[in-house]
């Protein structure tokens, strides 16, 4: 199966996170989400970028927070609405939005 995530929030939705899997998984950050791809607590990296996964960031929800792609860590491709479209219709079977 082909899953694909939207991550919304940042502190509450890692268990669930953590507990999936698929053939092919992509996380889509958006909204306060958008911090997993950004904020390093401790000097860490959000540890959902540790999963088996594609990593994707909403650009309009990282300036809508004040944050730029500079902010952005290396692993995780910033999009638009149009690309998460595509992402959407063309690369998963089926989506969660946590």
């Amino acid at each position: 199966m082909k899953l694909c995530i939207f991550v919304n929030d940042f502190k509450t939705v890692t268990d669930t996170v953590e507990r999936l899997s698929a053939e092919k998984l992509g996380l889509i950050f958006i909204q306060n989400g958008v911090f997993h791809a950004t904020i390093k607590e401790n000097g860490k990296s959000s540890h959902l970028l540790e999963k088996p996964a594609s990593f994707y960031v909403l650009a309009e929800d990282l300036a809508t927070r004040g944050l730029t792609d500079a902010d952005v860590d290396k692993r995780v491709k910033i999009v638009n609405y149009g690309d998460v479209v595509d992402l959407i219709f063309n690369e998963y079977e089926k989506i969660i939005w946590l």
